[in-house]
């Protein structure tokens, strides 16, 4: 038998029949250009020039297109615009921007070493880009009721709200502000840490925009003993969040009024994989040990602010104190609308070490 090396000589001629000035490859063919060389030198025809470098390998994902199919075929993720996919169309629908990629890929630039790039590099890209550009809503995921118990059952207020604080052009929006609000469920606590500075029984707190509130009685389920309600008192004159007589507040809370609040699905991603390295097994274990069993947290009764009606698929949003959030392309409609987490407002996970070369 005469075995030709057939992928030898298809790179290396399509390459100059194309009119390629620069070949790159992964550094796995660096053994083969000696003969790329040759073949075009033999032939006296336009000679690319073949240049190596590193595969760019993510932290707590896996780039392998072999292993990423199984993990689409045997559903472990919903396909390959899956939001947690390290893929461009999941990055997408993740909410991941052009600009913030290309800039990730100018940072971390092109190397001749096999390393481990950290996720967080990337996250920091969107984030800075997203600060500057996306319009702030407020959006509660797990909503919690409260009850202003001075303010008239009747009222609406239309309170003045600041789109973006880092681009005075976006301007500002009107909130419905009424007697019954929801709260995060985090953001109160019956029995609060030293450094809690929330809300809580008796302590008095800012809600974002409006008024100063206090704590005046909890109510609970007589069956589970869990917290349902607060009953607040709110101070008429500390409109806006200031206090006349300069008293001040450490807590400021984002909030939605009852009944002006849609009701919206949010999934929270995080990494597909819990460890750094997500080829990193066990003897006999095999990289799907490493999946993130909560890389996916599903909340299906989230309340946003009614400004959010009709959001189009494709907008992103920043949910105040909460992160950055993408209109889901595919799940969401104006009778449902579904968010996807992009971003953290903040990394809260341990700091990462330098870069894993191997």
């Amino acid at each position: 038998w005469c075995i030709y090396p057939t992928y030898d000589f298809t790179h290396c001629l399509s390459d100059s029949i194309e009119g390629i000035t620069h070949s790159v490859c992964t550094l796995e063919f660096e053994n083969n250009r000696p003969l790329y060389d040759w073949i075009l030198d033999e032939l006296k025809v336009h000679h690319p020039q073949q240049i190596e470098f590193a595969r760019l390998n993510l932290s707590h994902t896996i780039m392998s297109k072999r292993k990423l199919l199984e993990l689409v075929e045997e559903g472990y993720v919903s396909g390959w615009d899956d939001p947690r996919m390290p893929t461009l169309s999941g990055l997408k629908r993740r909410g991941y921007t052009p600009e913030s990629i290309r800039k990730f890929c100018d940072i971390i630039g092109v190397a001749k070493a096999n390393s481990i790039v950290d996720m967080v590099q990337l996250e920091n890209c969107v984030r800075e880009e997203l600060n500057k550009t996306t319009q702030r809503v407020m959006a509660v995921l797990r909503p919690l009721k409260v009850v202003i118990v001075n303010y008239p059952e009747d009222k609406v207020e239309e309170l003045e709200a600041i789109n973006n604080p880092e681009d005075a052009s976006m301007g500002t929006r009107k909130v419905p502000f009424s007697r019954v609000l929801y709260i995060e469920q985090d953001d109160f606590l019956e029995e609060p840490p030293k450094k809690f500075f929330r809300l809580a029984p008796g302590r008095e707190v800012r809600l974002r925009y409006a008024y100063y509130i206090t704590c005046e009685d909890v109510i609970k389920d007589k069956k589970t003993g869990e917290v349902v309600e607060l009953q607040c008192r709110y101070d008429p004159a500390t409109r806006g969040g200031g206090s006349p007589d300069g008293r001040r507040v450490k807590g400021t809370l984002h909030w939605v009024s009852a009944n002006h609040a849609f009701e919206a699905e949010v999934r929270l991603y995080d990494h597909l994989f819990t460890k750094r390295d997500s080829t990193d097994v066990e003897e006999g274990a095999d990289y799907k040990s490493n999946l993130n069993p909560k890389s996916l947290e599903t909340l299906t009764s989230c309340k946003v602010e009614p400004g959010l009606e009709g959001a189009a698929p494709g907008s992103r949003y920043q949910f105040e104190r909460l992160g950055y959030f993408f209109v889901d392309t595919t799940d969401s409609s104006a009778k449902k609308l579904v968010f996807n987490r992009t971003v953290s407002l903040r990394d809260t996970r341990p700091a990462p070490g330098p870069p894993t070369q191997y």
